[in-house]
Formats: C-alpha cells, sequence, structure tokens
C-alpha cells in the first residue's frame, strides 16, 4: 500500500486510462479526486472542469485540494484525438486539439503547483503517447500535441525538481479505449481496422488501459523518487523493436 495517505488528482478520471488510473491507486491506498467533464463513477469524489476553461480549472483543483486536505499527485490524463494529415484538419480543429492536449495539461499543472509545493511527495504524471516519438499516419495533429507534451515534461521537470516536485510523462501504444471503439465504429471493417492495430504493434495485441495505470502508478509512487524528466514507453514493444515479418 505505497499510496497510503497520498492525495491525487486524475484528469480525464470518469473513462478510459484515466478511470483505470483511479482505480489502481485507490486499491493501492491513494485517495482520488477525478476530475472531468463528466461524473466519474461511484465510489470516486468528482469534480467537473473543462480543462479548456481556466477559470473552471482554478475552481475544480481548489475544490479536489479541498476535498483531500492537499495535493501530492497530480495526473495529468484529459485529452482528445484527431484523424488526418496536416490537410485533414482545419485551423479551429487544431487548435481545439492543443486546448485539451496541451494547454489543458498547463492549466492543471499551473493551478495545481500550489498545492504541490506544500507536499513531501509531490509528483506530475503526464500521459503523452508513442505518436510523440514514432511516426504514424494520418496522425499528424495529434503526433503534434503529444510532442508538445514530451518536450513540455521534460521543461516542467527542470524547471520543478528543485522544489520537490517530480514531473515524468507515459507513452502509450495503441490502448484499448473507449476512443479506439469510436475510431473503429468509423471504419468501413472494424474487425480488419482493429486486427491492423493490434498487428501493428510487436507485442500483437493492444495495451490495455490497466498496463498503462500501473506505469502511471510506478512514476507516481514513492518507489520513482529519484525518477524525474522521463518518458516510460508502455506500447507492446512498438518504439524499440523491429521485427522481422511473421512467415
Amino acid at each position: 500500500m505505497e499510496f497510503d495517505g497520498i492525495k491525487t488528482l486524475v484528469t480525464g478520471g470518469a473513462s478510459g486510462i484515466g478511470l483505470a488510473t483511479a482505480v489502481f491507486l485507490a486499491e493501492r491506498g491513494a485517495s482520488v479526486v477525478c476530475l472531468d467533464v463528466n461524473a466519474a463513477p461511484d465510489p470516486f469524489h468528482s469534480v467537473k472542469a473543462d480543462v479548456t476553461d481556466d477559470a473552471s480549472v482554478r475552481t475544480a483543483v481548489r475544490d479536489a485540494a479541498e476535498h483531500l486536505g492537499g495535493l501530492d499527485v497530480v495526473v495529468n490524463n484529459a485529452g482528445i484525438g484527431a484523424q488526418g494529415t496536416i490537410e485533414a484538419n482545419d485551423d479551429d480543429e487544431w487548435r481545439s486539439v492543443f486546448e485539451v492536449n496541451v494547454f489543458g495539461m498547463v492549466r492543471v499543472s499551473r493551478a495545481a503547483l500550489p498545492y504541490l509545493r506544500e507536499s513531501d511527495h509531490a509528483a506530475i504524471v503526464n500521459t503523452c503517447s508513442i505518436a510523440a516519438t514514432a511516426g504514424l499516419p494520418e496522425r499528424a495533429l495529434y503526433s503534434a500535441t503529444k510532442g508538445a507534451v514530451r518536450s513540455l515534461t521534460l521543461a516542467m521537470a527542470a524547471d520543478h525538481v528543485r522544489e520537490g516536485i517530480r514531473v515524468n510523462c507515459v507513452n502509450p501504444g495503441t490502448a484499448d479505449t473507449p476512443w479506439i471503439d469510436r475510431l473503429l465504429a468509423k471504419a468501413e471493417d472494424p474487425e480488419a481496422e482493429r486486427a491492423a492495430l493490434e498487428a501493428r504493434q510487436p507485442s500483437g495485441r493492444l495495451v490495455s488501459p490497466q498496463e498503462v495505470a500501473a506505469a502511471i502508478a510506478y512514476l507516481a509512487s514513492p518507489l520513482a523518487a529519484a525518477t524525474t524528466g522521463i518518458d516510460l514507453a508502455v506500447d507492446g514493444g512498438m518504439q524499440g523493436l523491429r521485427l522481422r515479418p511473421r512467415d
């Protein structure tokens, strides 16, 4: 129960990787509040906020800290996807995806810093993506935001290490989340598209939300007290392995 007494805020905590992370941390002793535009399921306390709205974020983070009696860990997981080459998304969509995936992390972290500075165990974990380190087709906008998250993580780690605040990120491969379900539902042949996504990963399967949650938990844990400024791949070998084709 390495998270006993650890007060944690998880954004995007109502579903997918966020909810899996909230469950994983709570099972190990953490007190968890979920920040989302939707309410998280019981037994989690929820604070409603749109991460594109700074006032909404500041109010929600303050309410979470008051409910928990402080903040030790922030998991910046809220995010949205986008498909297409640079020709496929207009300027408004580019702005909206950056507003959530990058500026949202900035807003939440900025609002949480005063509380984290008071913690004896302060950590921020950002959800990044394999798209930050590997060129994926039809993901130009999404990849640009996740590349920004990776660089932002390093800069934040440098800025706040002497305040006792660690900052890291996880880089999931294609994870079996509600967003992927919606993506597959739009495909002409959902089963074939799922098979193609699975085949793209050396492990031959999609990453589970629970596997990403376990990586987030490690980076947030007191056991990782000497770890800051890193991106931890949870991608079934997609980034580093180059396998020969199957016979």
